[in-house]
């Protein structure tokens, strides 16, 4: 009878120190790629629609990362990273204003192109069927130091047409959002913007693919979270960014 209580003994020690030790082994670490954090993404607001599903795919990719983005006017973004703004990645609808924060974007790469259309209200109204005719509806135009308003200044030019806009505003998003309510007969837009909406209906006016605004993106020498901000910059670069880019009616780079 002794040596199965003795045996019986022996086990239990060794259960025991075998649960003593487990609960001294630290848990497997997290793998050493993975990425965590925020990445703080500002972009042109001819990309929100592309860029919230480009972010939602990346989260997903990357579980331990949020993108917040923020959309606006190419050049109010650059004055805010200009100013110091805590950004990681800046997407702009030309290289003239990334060229504006180039101190701060020393490798920034093309990743998209755009032209622009003549943005009606569904039914067209107005009845515009060229830039001609901007001249005699109510025209809502982008603000001429915004990338939308630039290309508009430049394809209104090369056409010899003359436009007094009804008001100029600092987005493209805003453009069309009065083209939308019936608050302008017209408005110049890109592609990108028309894509899917029922409310509006697009004219694509003579000369249009002669100017092309090209989309550059960076990550930002400043970046609170550099890494997550180049893995951000290399899927939208990557095919899945692209292809969602291109859902969207954007061009290829």
């Amino acid at each position: 009878m002794r040596r199965p209580a003795a045996l019986l003994a022996l086990f239990g020690a060794v259960v025991v120190l075998t649960a003593a030790c487990a609960a001294q082994t630290p848990a497997p670490a997290a793998s050493a790629g993975a990425l965590s954090g925020t990445v703080e993404v500002s972009a042109a607001a001819s990309l929100q629609r592309s860029f919230d599903e480009i972010a939602r795919a990346f989260e997903a990719e990357h579980p331990g990362v949020t993108v917040q983005t923020v959309y606006d006017g190419s050049s109010t973004l650059a004055k805010q990273i200009g100013e110091g703004a805590p950004v990681d990645v800046f997407a702009s609808a030309d290289e003239k204003n990334m060229a504006t924060v180039a101190d701060q974007a020393p490798d920034p790469r093309v990743f998209a192109g755009n032209t622009l259309v003549i943005a009606v209200p569904t039914g067209n109204p107005g009845g515009v069927a060229t830039l001609a005719d901007l001249a005699r509806v109510t025209t809502v135009l982008c603000a001429p130091e915004v990338p939308c308003g630039a290309a508009s200044t430049t394809l209104l030019g090369n056409a010899g047409v003359g436009v007094t806009p009804a008001s100029v505003e600092q987005n493209v998003t805003a453009v069309l959002t009065k083209v939308a309510a019936g608050e302008a007969d017209a408005g110049l837009v890109y592609a990108t913007d028309v894509v899917g909406r029922a409310d509006v209906e697009a004219v694509v006016p003579a000369g249009a693919d002669a100017v092309v605004n090209r989309y550059p993106i960076a990550a930002l020498t400043h970046a609170p979270n550099p890494i997550a901000a180049a893995a951000f910059v290399d899927f939208v670069l990557s095919a899945g960014g692209q292809a969602i880019l291109a859902d969207a009616g954007f061009r290829a780079p």
